[in-house]
């Protein structure tokens, strides 16, 4: 097997005609069942996903197969094409759009997970509850929301047809509080052009105030911050505390 591509912990590995993503011993086995079935609920849906081939165990360690998709990422292909910006992030916003119009009834909720996480986040208590009820202010919505949604997500095959991967944190919930999470993962990565160029082009595809998806990143912030990255402490901070409390 080659290994393709290495976080914390986990590794993928191409097999021929497969991947193999192999978890190391900090993933629960509820965790790797979890995110396939996950994917095996959105691959229901007509959005082209990577189909998922098997779950089993290797060496005592989880594993998840699934399909092969020759092509390449779309942030691969920004990178190359600098001058085709526009045109890549018309195709990525387009994509969000068509996946947040497929539901998905037996997922998860997005409003739930993100109660979780404000609870589970560090900031003082009256921040907390300010953003618990933010939070319940916002429309309920049941739109398929992909919890992960960027460039490096999308494989894109030589003919032009898009796959989205890696459903490990799909909801179902407020399409709005998906492209929060999108615009706040540009930032985070130092593509602020990006990030506003992707706002900007969303709100209007959608005709979505600003002002709302804005108002719905102190949430998604506070939610970010429970993975603990030092490297993000202080700017996520700053995005949950710019909010006028009421």
């Amino acid at each position: 097997m080659e290994l393709i591509y290495q976080g914390v912990g986990k590794k993928v590995y191409r097999d021929g005609a497969k991947l193999v993503k192999l978890f190391d011993e900090t993933y629960s086995k509820a965790n790797v069942l979890n995110e396939a079935l996950n994917q095996a609920r959105v691959e229901e849906t007509s959005l082209n996903i990577p189909k998922i081939l098997g779950v089993t165990v290797i060496e005592g360690k989880w594993s998840i197969e699934w399909e092969y998709v020759e092509g390449e990422t779309l942030e691969s292909l920004m990178q190359k094409h600098p001058e085709k910006t526009e045109e890549y992030m018309n195709f990525f916003v387009d994509l969000q759009i068509q996946m947040s119009k497929e539901k998905v009834p037996l997922l998860g909720h997005l409003r739930d997970k993100m109660h979780a996480k404000i609870s589970a986040s560090a900031f003082p208590a009256s921040v907390r509850y300010d953003l618990h009820m933010r939070l319940d202010g916002l429309p309920r919505h049941n739109k398929l929301c992909h919890g992960d949604f960027q460039p490096s997500n999308i494989i894109v095959k030589k003919d032009g047809t898009p796959y989205i991967i890696d459903w490990s944190h799909a909801t179902q919930g407020n399409g709005s509080a998906d492209a929060a999470r999108t615009y706040l993962l540009f930032k985070l990565h130092g593509q602020d052009e990006l990030a506003e160029k992707y706002l900007r082009l969303f709100c209007t595809k959608t005709d979505t105030a600003i002002q709302y998806v804005q108002k719905i990143l102190p949430i998604v912030a506070a939610s970010q911050s429970v993975k603990h990255k030092p490297e993000e402490a202080e700017f996520l901070a700053k995005w949950v505390n710019v909010c006028d409390w009421q």
